[in-house]
This record gives C-alpha cells, sequence and structure tokens, in this order.
C-alpha cells in the first residue's frame, strides 16, 4: 500500500494542473470492479474514484481563513474534513473542487454538519486575506468553508507537508489539484484528484459524499446515485438548445451557420473587469454584422455559479445584443473542449471548431483573429466573403 508521502512523490512530478493546465486521472482508484457503479466510474476518464492513504496522520495546518482568524486543522477533530489545494485567483479546475466539495456535503443531508470543508491558498503571489475572502464571496462560500492562507514562507511549508507542487509557468499558477479526506481522528483516508471536466462535478461530488458517508457513525444515505460512467457531451456538431440568461428564446448552438462562441463565468468579475469585457461582445456583434463575420453567442457556465439567478441577476444591468445560454451541467463546455474561463471558439457551418483562444482578446485583436480564422474554406456558409 502506498504511503501518502509515496503518492505524493510521485504526484509532485507528473500531475501539476491546477490553475493554468487540465487535470489527468490518478489511476489509484480503491473501488471494486464487481459493482456495476464502480466498475463504470473505473471507465470514466474525467472521474478520479480516489487513492488511498492508508490512514497516516494529516500534518497539522496553522494559517487565518477569510476572515483573518487563526485557524488550524486539528480544531476540527471529531469532524470529517475535506481538504483541497486551490488558487485564490483560479479560473480553471479550482472552482470545480470548490463545487464538488459543495455538493458532496449537501448530498449527505443533515449529516453534512459533520463535515467540515477547508481550503489552502495554492497562490504564492495571491496570499492575502483579501484574496482568499474574494474567491470564497465569488463562490458564494464566504459562510460554507475555512479559506486558509498566511505568510509565502507558512504556505510553502504547508504544501510541501501535503506534497503539494506549486509553480509558476509562463505567468500562469499551476499546482497538484489535490482534495483529500480526513477522518475524525485526523488520518489521512483517501486523497483525490480534480479533473479538468465541468459535466463530472456531480460525479465527483456523489464520490466523496459516497467515501465521507463510510466514516461517519451513522452511515448516512447519500442523496445522489446517478451513474458514475463517462457522460456523453455535447460539442459543436451537436444541436444543443440551452435556457436562456435573458429573455425567453432558447440559446441554440451547433451546424448550420459559423458561430464564434464564448465561454466564461460571472464570478470571473473578482479577476477581471468582467463588465467591459461583455460589453466588447456588443461592440464585436456590430462589427460582426456589418461584415457578414460569425455572430457571438455567449455561454455561462452556470455548473460552477452560486445559481442561475445570480448569473441572471448580473447580465440584466448590462444590456448585452448577443445571446447568453446556460450551462447547467457543463456538458457543452466540455464539448468544446474548454480548459478556462473565458474561451473562445469560433465554430464553422459544418460544426468544426477552427480556433480556440484562452483569456481574453482586446476588440481589435478578437476582430482580427476571427476576420483571419473566417478565411478557413469550413467557416462560411455558401455566399459569404469577409470584408
Amino acid at each position: 500500500m502506498k504511503t501518502l508521502r509515496a503518492v505524493g512523490a510521485l504526484l509532485g512530478v507528473v500531475m501539476l494542473a491546477g490553475c493554468a493546465s487540465a487535470g489527468s486521472s490518478s489511476g489509484g482508484a480503491a473501488m471494486s470492479a464487481a459493482n456495476p457503479q464502480s466498475a463504470a466510474a473505473l471507465g470514466n476518464p474525467a472521474l478520479d474514484t480516489g487513492t488511498s492513504l492508508s490512514g497516516v496522520a494529516a500534518p497539522d495546518l496553522h494559517l487565518v481563513n477569510q476572515f483573518g482568524q487563526p485557524m488550524s486543522l486539528s480544531q476540527f477533530r471529531g469532524k470529517v474534513v475535506l481538504l483541497s489545494f486551490e488558487d485564490s485567483q483560479c479560473t480553471t479546475v479550482c472552482p470545480l473542487t470548490t463545487q464538488s466539495m459543495v455538493w458532496a456535503k449537501d448530498l449527505l443531508g443533515s449529516a453534512g454538519q459533520d463535515v467540515q470543508l477547508l481550503g489552502v491558498d495554492a497562490n504564492p503571489t495571491a496570499t492575502s486575506v483579501a484574496d482568499v475572502m474574494s474567491y470564497s464571496r465569488a463562490h458564494a462560500m464566504i459562510n460554507q468553508w475555512d479559506f486558509l492562507t498566511g505568510s509565502v514562507p507558512q504556505l510553502k511549508a504547508a504544501w510541501k507537508a501535503y506534497d503539494i507542487a506549486v509553480q509558476i509557468e509562463q505567468g500562469q499558477i499551476d499546482h497538484t489539484p489535490a482534495l483529500f479526506v480526513i477522518d475524525q481522528r485526523g488520518r489521512e483516508q483517501k486523497l483525490y484528484l480534480t479533473q479538468m471536466a465541468y459535466s463530472s462535478i456531480g460525479q465527483s461530488a456523489q464520490v466523496l459524499a459516497d467515501e465521507i458517508s463510510t466514516l461517519l457513525p451513522s452511515h448516512p444515505h447519500v442523496a445522489s446515485n446517478e451513474s458514475l460512467a463517462a457522460i456523453t457531451v455535447q460539442g459543436p456538431g451537436s444541436n444543443t438548445s440551452l435556457a436562456p440568461a435573458l429573455g425567453t428564446a432558447q440559446v441554440r448552438l451547433g451546424p448550420g451557420q459559423p458561430r464564434l462562441v464564448m465561454f466564461f463565468a460571472t464570478w470571473l468579475s473578482e479577476v477581471s473587469d468582467l463588465k467591459s469585457e461583455l460589453a466588447l461582445g456588443n461592440a464585436y456583434t456590430a462589427y460582426a454584422k456589418a461584415r457578414h463575420l460569425p455572430a457571438l453567442t455567449g455561454v455561462d457556465e452556470t455548473v460552477v455559479e452560486p445559481s442561475a439567478a445570480t448569473v441572471r441577476a448580473y447580465l440584466r444591468s448590462l444590456n448585452l445584443t448577443y445571446p447568453v445560454g446556460l450551462d447547467s451541467t457543463g456538458r457543452v463546455a466540455d464539448g468544446y473542449g474548454v480548459q478556462d474561463q473565458p474561451w473562445f471558439s469560433l465554430v464553422s457551418a459544418q460544426g468544426k471548431i477552427i480556433w480556440s483562444h484562452d483569456g481574453w482578446l482586446s476588440l481589435p485583436g478578437l476582430e482580427a483573429a476571427v476576420k483571419s480564422h473566417s478565411l478557413h474554406p469550413l467557416a462560411l456558409t455558401a455566399g459569404q466573403v469577409p470584408q
């Protein structure tokens, strides 16, 4: 049986993902293939079913939370602790980890009161109490967890204690996207690595809740029994209808006409000037209409938002001139290969992705990129000529 230290040493070499790249399966699942659900989970590349840590003692932590209050891991003895390492400015995998933690606790019903959610900041350049509070506020987590931070030396000591690899690559934070299940006596039971798969957040939550249930004396019922098999996604070759963020008309994606699809989430307002960036979409819409270029469609990643109502409330004040659909399952984001927020995909009339871009662009940059790539022979419907 591998100890945490052996597993961690391996992860430090091969499992840098975090906030600038996608995760991959750890391959350390401890589920029995004799169980149909377990067999399905083991065949799902977007789901990590966990690695056993043999009950070794969890290193204590002494940091401060988003309110500036001193906290330690040992103060939560008597509760099952979900401990994650997350970048306080993350726009990729961390929100998926956060959401799966919350949903796992919710799936346990009243027994969730015996579960403590903890995060530790994994961004060496954004370590202030304001930084962890900002992330907590963006994801409606202020009073649902304790997001811990400290000085850089304190955080480095915490990362080392749990074998979390953190590095800066081309200005992006990469870190091991680890989530630990720690039992009531402070012993590490399972390690999970969050995968960059929006559609599998619910599955990850169910796997977490099932593990927690085995540790609680009452073995509470888990209020979900969805299949853990690989989920069918909805890519640009599929005709897809999404609930609208504004108005009543369904937002349609799929083949038939070229489109520029912009994936985003409203919590990006905590790390960027989101209102200005979305307003640029209005300017692009006018430009594209005048030049017969692909129209813009927005897709909000509602699966990692506090709620659809929060999204609608935020967008109502912006007077957007392009449609925005709600991706409430994450199947569209995964179908388009989204790896970050925001993410642009230029799609041909045949339902093929011609160009993708990670991050915001200036209006001239976006216009130039779309115009250039729209010269691709697959990009245009009959009679369209870029000007």
